[in-house]
């Protein structure tokens, strides 16, 4: 008993410290990919979020596989069964997917034109919007630290956000920020309803979610880059980084994914801060596209200690108490 109970929580840190590697290489390797001059048309992010979808479809399969031990019948079985097989179940996942997709592409407005620790910061907005969807959506309830520390996350927020002399903040870049937090909350909170209501498997689950997310985000690329399509081809302007971008943004989802088995939503909040810390000081060392102002670093403390507090749990004394 013990000895699981240490593995689990072995995994959870694992899967926790992957997902700061994630967020912070995912938002710098991004940001630079957009603001890098070269020659030529730069590539569609349109694009880029289907080849993420698609490969994230192509590693739960080979996931599903290992777990099929590694027999080709079974697999097929598995998905046949699982997925073909029970259509409503699969239609659940049409709305977060179609959230998801559209919150990929708005981090790549957001990245294009804010630097990448004024976005990280901002993005962490997502807790608060996580907390009160859990709250109405799974009938969770937060304890008076919980509430305390959301009321300082949005302080924090608030801070980075004040506009310097030197930058007049555009409105669309921010509010793309504000938007992808409030879709990402929603979609998170759904998609942990699902996998804790159904008996499927995570990766079956993720495949789902990239069948939708691969059509939807085609829709995008023909809806918003279909001129650009026709002249250039899907993959004008991938170069070796853009395929970084690609690869990093698909491996996200199922961090997230293994994140949410063995840690849960609110767990992953901890390890962006820790992702923003690490940004904000890549940002200024080697990005160079930003210097904090003194209101932007007691923003960004604050930012921190919020997320820490979130998960902090006083032991009650006595019996402990079932969540």
């Amino acid at each position: 008993e013990e000895k699981n109970q240490e593995m689990s929580t072995n995994l959870k840190y694992l899967s926790l410290g992957i997902l700061v590697f994630q967020t912070t290489s995912l938002v710098l390797t991004m940001r630079y990919s957009r603001t890098l001059k070269e020659e030529g048309p730069r590539y569609l992010s349109s694009t880029a979020v289907v080849i993420a979808e698609l490969l994230k479809i192509l590693a739960c399969v080979l996931l599903v596989y290992k777990d099929s031990k590694c027999n080709l019948r079974t697999l097929n079985r598995v998905l046949h069964d699982e997925i073909l097989n029970k259509p409503m179940e699969t239609l659940k996942l049409a709305i977060p997917s179609g959230i998801y997709t559209l919150q990929n592409n708005l981090l790549y407005v957001a990245l294009s034109n804010l630097d990448a620790a004024t976005y990280q910061v901002t993005y962490q907005l997502k807790i608060l919007t996580t907390a009160l969807f859990s709250v109405s959506m799974l009938s969770k309830k937060l304890g008076v630290y919980q509430w305390l520390s959301l009321v300082i996350l949005m302080t924090g927020v608030a801070f980075v956000q004040w506009p310097s002399d030197s930058q007049a903040t555009a409105a669309k870049e921010h509010s793309a920020v504000f938007f992808s937090c409030f879709f990402c909350g929603f979609a998170g909170v759904y998609f942990e309803k699902i996998l804790k209501e159904t008996k499927q498997s995570v990766w079956i689950r993720n495949i789902q979610l990239g069948f939708f997310g691969s059509i939807f985000g085609l829709m995008g690329v023909y809806i918003y880059d279909g001129e650009q399509l026709s002249k250039n081809g899907f993959f004008q302007g991938y170069n070796k980084l853009t395929w970084i971008v690609v690869v990093l943004q698909a491996l996200g989802g199922l961090v997230i994914a293994a994140v949410i088995k063995y840690a849960d939503n609110i767990l992953k909040g901890f390890a962006t801060s820790l992702s923003i810390i690490l940004s904000t000081l890549i940002s200024y060392f080697w990005l160079q596209d930003f210097v904090p102002t003194s209101v932007f670093f007691f923003g960004a403390v604050l930012v921190i200690a919020a997320t820490f507090l979130y998960g902090y749990d006083p032991k009650p004394a006595g019996n402990p108490v079932k969540a």
